[in-house]
């Protein structure tokens, strides 16, 4: 690049993230490591003032050190549009003050950011919902506030999974055995008791040996692993929020298909960095908020994942118009 790439990152504390594990700070190292400059923001710093995207920003340096990751300079309110990229890497709920902060990054880019992922792609790809573009790539599934939809759906098919459409990391996440006399009070509970929607899915009982396998796309194309969650002996959930292991594995040719079929469309949209999870050669969710990941992978596979994410951004970078 010609000349120092700005960028700024709107995150949740980094005070409180996970070194070990954490994608973002993965992020923030290989972009440091390539020269940038970074700056830092949690949502509450943000705000549109006479319809341009500033923020409370604040100067950030990062390291390769558990005791000390970060190290964060005095704020100043900046127009986000000044910035070359944004990263946007708050995690889910997925609820109305995530809306607003696609607004919000949305003047932002206007004004000539690179945000990453676009905000109006994080707007329409709710991670559990947009899968219903892809129903070749994804086991029976059921969107609805109807319990007794529900309940057909799960005579139907057996053992099936119940989630909610808004959160992370395994949570409210239930597995239902056939006749399970809890059916009603879940059904009840995720969707308040009909007022909201939710999902349900056949469970694929393929997670208790090959794991959630969560394959991470770049600009539309797959890193050549993935990592599967395997779930504890003590519970259900594939997620390592949920005390999961990551094991990784290449990717295999249905991996390669499913990333063909939804590649293209993250990629148009503007998703450069996405995160599919697939049990059973079954793609359960559509992960473009803040996919993780990279670390794991990158340990047990010598890779730079985070670098690849900067060449695109680069790249991106260099094919934009101000």
């Amino acid at each position: 690049m010609g000349s120092t790439v700005r960028l700024a990152v709107v995150m949740d504390p980094i005070e409180h993230i996970k070194f070990a594990k954490d994608t973002t700070l993965a992020m923030l190292l290989a972009a440091q490591a390539r020269g940038w400059a970074l700056s830092y923001l949690t949502p509450p710093d943000l705000r549109l003032r006479d319809g341009v995207a500033e923020g409370s920003v604040r100067p950030l340096s990062v390291r390769p050190d558990a005791q000390l990751w970060h190290t964060l300079g005095p704020p100043s309110v900046q127009p986000l549009g000044g910035f070359d990229v944004i990263l946007m890497r708050k995690d889910p709920p997925f609820d109305i003050e995530f809306v607003y902060l696609t607004y919000i990054l949305e003047r932002a880019e206007s004004a000539g950011a690179v945000v990453v992922n676009r905000p109006r792609a994080l707007r329409d790809m709710n991670e559990k919902v947009y899968t219903a573009w892809f129903p070749q790539c994804c086991a029976p599934t059921l969107v609805t506030r109807d319990m007794l939809e529900m309940a057909a759906f799960a005579r139907a098919h057996g053992k099936i999974v119940v989630k909610p459409l808004h959160s992370m990391g395994g949570h409210s996440i239930f597995v239902l055995e056939p006749g399970d006399k809890n059916s009603s009070v879940v059904f009840e509970t995720l969707t308040e008791e009909g007022r909201r929607f939710a999902m349900v899915q056949k469970y694929l009982p393929d997670i208790v040996v090959g794991g959630d396998a969560r394959v991470l796309l770049i600009d539309g194309e797959p890193v050549p692993y993935a990592l599967a969650r395997v779930p504890s002996a003590h519970d259900n959930r594939g997620n390592l929020a949920a005390g999961a292991t990551g094991v990784g594995r290449p990717l295999n040719p249905r991996d390669q298909w499913l990333c063909q079929q939804i590649g293209p469309a993250l990629r148009d949209a503007g998703v450069l960095f996405a995160g599919l999870d697939v049990i059973g050669g079954y793609v359960t969710e559509i992960n473009v908020t803040s996919p993780t990941g990279v670390r794991e992978l990158d340990r047990q596979f010598n890779l730079d994942i985070a670098g690849l994410l900067m060449s695109a951004i680069e790249h991106r970078l260099s094919t934009r118009s101000r």
